[in-house]
């Protein structure tokens, strides 16, 4: 189900408090879709979420989501403080109620009296996909599509939504380190690779409209340390991503037996220092077992990443490829940061 609010016309966007990037970047990144919240922990009470510095609430309004500031536009309480009953959010100083597309339909000190416009809550698209919550803060006609997930909708397949991950630092650099081939020995050897095999056979990228795909062979195999069924000897493994700038990849894995494991690593930046990662998948092998084991699995991989991502300095990713050493493996990153210096983005990835 796909479920849009439309936010009401405004003449001037207001810049979040306390920003953390670069104005132009932000203006540029705030352009893009970014998923928010899994559609299943979204209850009736509102959520509060932050999204590029700026402090969101989430709340349920019937059928539809509804995304505003996290903020009463009468004494500036936020509004995730407040209580939801499904329909309506209430403000917990004034009672306050807000309703569909944002709207004030109810404030209680006057409850007869007509409510201004001015009330109303500024609010963002709202569009369900992949069991997430996507939204934009500045939507127009030059906003990149939400990011395709190959074989999602595929009955063959079996839909899985991992909890979210909350990493401290930079978007960019957690997607470069997912798209990254060479680290597999060094960084995942508890839970599926092999540290005997750190080999990168050769590979090429290949600009798309949206960012750059590249597929990449190797012996390298995917299944969990300590699974007796490890694949056909000989086998060779395809992975395949494809990179939607700014900060989502989606990685599809042959496996022997026709199966077809995709994974969407989509790193939404709720600042340019903290990073919350989704991880939609979906599968056509295996469905039968239980998902906490999935969970629990696409965890300790994450968690294997999220240590080296967090220490990495400078901190944000340099655009400027001479800024860093780079070898035959790192055609990917060197595609990515091309593809985010194309999108016009500068001042804060430059070290």
């Amino acid at each position: 189900m796909t479920t849009t609010t439309h936010p009401r016309p405004t003449n001037a966007h207001v810049l979040p408090r306390n920003m953390t990037f670069d104005v132009d970047d932000w203006n540029i990144l705030a352009r893009c879709w970014y998923p928010v919240a899994l559609v299943r922990d979204l209850g009736d009470g509102p959520m509060g979420v932050t999204l590029l510095d700026a402090p969101l609430v989430i709340y349920r309004a019937g059928d539809s989501i509804v995304i505003a500031d996290d903020l009463c536009p009468h004494r500036g309480v936020p509004l995730s403080m407040g209580k939801g009953d499904g329909t309506t959010i209430a403000c917990a100083y004034h009672g306050f109620r807000f309703g569909g597309q944002g709207k004030c339909v109810r404030v209680p000190a006057h409850p007869d009296s007509a409510i201004p416009s001015k009330l109303n809550l500024r609010t963002y698209p709202a569009v369900e996909r992949y069991g997430l919550i996507w939204t934009c803060l500045r939507p127009g006609d030059e906003a990149p599509a939400i990011p395709p997930m190959p074989h999602w909708d595929d009955p063959a397949f079996q839909q899985i939504n991992c909890p979210w991950i909350d990493i401290a630092g930079f978007a960019g650099r957690q997607v470069e380190g997912f798209i990254d081939v060479a680290h597999f020995a060094f960084v995942h050897t508890d839970t599926f690779a092999d540290p005997e095999n750190p080999v990168v056979p050769p590979y090429r990228t290949r600009v798309t409209p949206d960012g750059f795909e590249a597929e990449y062979r190797s012996s390298v195999g995917n299944y969990p340390i300590g699974k007796s069924d490890r694949g056909r000897p000989g086998f060779e493994w395809l992975r395949h991503f494809r990179v939607h700038v700014p900060f989502t990849a989606t990685l599809e894995i042959h496996f022997p037996e026709n199966g077809r494991l995709v994974i969407m690593n989509a790193a939404s930046p709720v600042s340019a220092r903290k990073t919350r990662m989704f991880a939609p998948m979906c599968r056509n092998f295996d469905k039968d077992l239980p998902l906490q084991d999935v969970y629990d699995f696409n965890l300790r991989v994450f968690e294997e990443d999220r240590a080296l991502v967090e220490a990495q300095k400078p901190e944000n990713l340099p655009l400027d490829v001479t800024l860093e050493a780079h070898v035959m493996a790192d055609r990917s990153s060197i595609a990515y940061r091309r593809a985010l210096r194309t999108m016009g983005l500068s001042q804060f990835f430059t070290a």
